[in-house]
């Protein structure tokens, strides 16, 4: 018995067919869409948790286009990070110092990596990406009612501060958790919540200047780059 089949039918199939097909993101074209997402972002503000192996801070940060962050932390309790993209200031009140230090080439776009458009342009240049399982959403963490999509970035050579990176992406594109593995084993964890979008941020918050009370320490890590 032959079954007739009607181009209604015909049609059902081949839209059955077609929609796995749209549904299938690579992992990289997934990637440079949270890329683009975040090139239409001018600013934003958000609370962050740093977590590593002995410590955990946390405050809120602040960043701009196109490499601008400050993180004024809670805990350590009032100590600030800020980057205009040419220098990084840290002010550490437990010691009344501030260390001040000129970026170098790449230090600069490092630094940015966790924040803008011109961080994942050098993620997507010096590392590779897959889904960490698979495309599917799945829960941020055991137990918790927010879904992300998973990303696995191993570096491409052995110059990157991260060996592996491990982005959590949210349903509307933007970046939820990254976890780190430093080119000695060592992890470490960025967390963003209540990340508002394009507020308007002024580039004067990024000026910073340290109490007149404050030891300041110049290009501590190595000799800065004019």
């Amino acid at each position: 018995m032959k079954t007739r089949v009607t181009p209604v039918v015909f049609f059902l199939i081949l839209l059955a067919s077609a929609v796995p097909a749209q549904e299938l993101l690579t992992a990289t074209a997934f990637f440079d869409r949270v890329s683009d997402h975040y090139g239409g972002i001018e600013d934003y503000s958000a609370q962050i948790t740093i977590t590593n192996e002995d410590s955990v801070s946390y405050g809120t940060l602040l960043y701009r286009k196109p490499n601008f962050i400050r993180i004024d932390f809670e805990r350590p309790e009032d100590q600030i990070l800020v980057s205009d993209g040419e220098r990084l200031q840290v002010y550490i009140p437990r010691y009344n110092v501030v260390l001040s230090q000129q970026l170098r080439a790449r230090s600069d776009e490092s630094l940015a990596a966790l924040a803008g458009e011109r961080g994942l342009a050098l993620l997507r240049r010096n590392y590779s990406i897959a889904y960490l399982d698979s495309p599917a959403m799945v829960p941020l963490e055991d137990q918790s009612a927010e879904m992300v999509t998973k990303l696995r970035l191993n570096w491409r050579n052995t110059g990157e501060g991260y060996r592996q990176l491990v982005l959590s992406i949210g349903e509307d594109l933007l970046i939820r958790r990254i976890t780190g593995v430093t080119a000695d084993y060592r992890e470490v964890q960025f967390d963003f919540r209540n990340v508002e979008i394009n507020p308007g941020i002024p580039a004067s918050r990024f000026e910073y200047r340290g109490p007149a009370s404050a030891n300041t320490f110049y290009d501590f890590l190595f000799e800065g780059e004019g």
